[in-house]
């Protein structure tokens, strides 16, 4: 495989796993902020549950996590 369309983008991934990859960020992204926008209502309420706003917060900050994971697949650091 020598053509010019061969070539990996990011050094080990190649195209078809680097747009999966981004797929998947930008649906952690947009489950983060729908997240997001559901917590702040639910804090608005004077009478919220707070455990359900325990497992909200905690299942909004794992999306953060394998967000920040994916991204490093993506463009992981190459040491000097």
């Amino acid at each position: 495989m020598d053509g010019p369309g061969d070539d990996t983008i990011g050094g080990s991934i190649g195209d078809p796993e680097r747009v999966a990859l981004q797929q998947r960020i930008v649906a952690l992204k947009i489950e983060h902020r729908d997240l997001d926008d559901i917590i702040h209502r639910l804090s608005a309420e004077a009478a919220h549950d707070q455990l359900q706003m325990k497992r909200l917060k905690r299942r909004k900050l794992l999306l953060k996590d394998q967000i920040a994971w994916l991204t490093r697949q993506l463009d992981p650091d190459i040491p000097a």
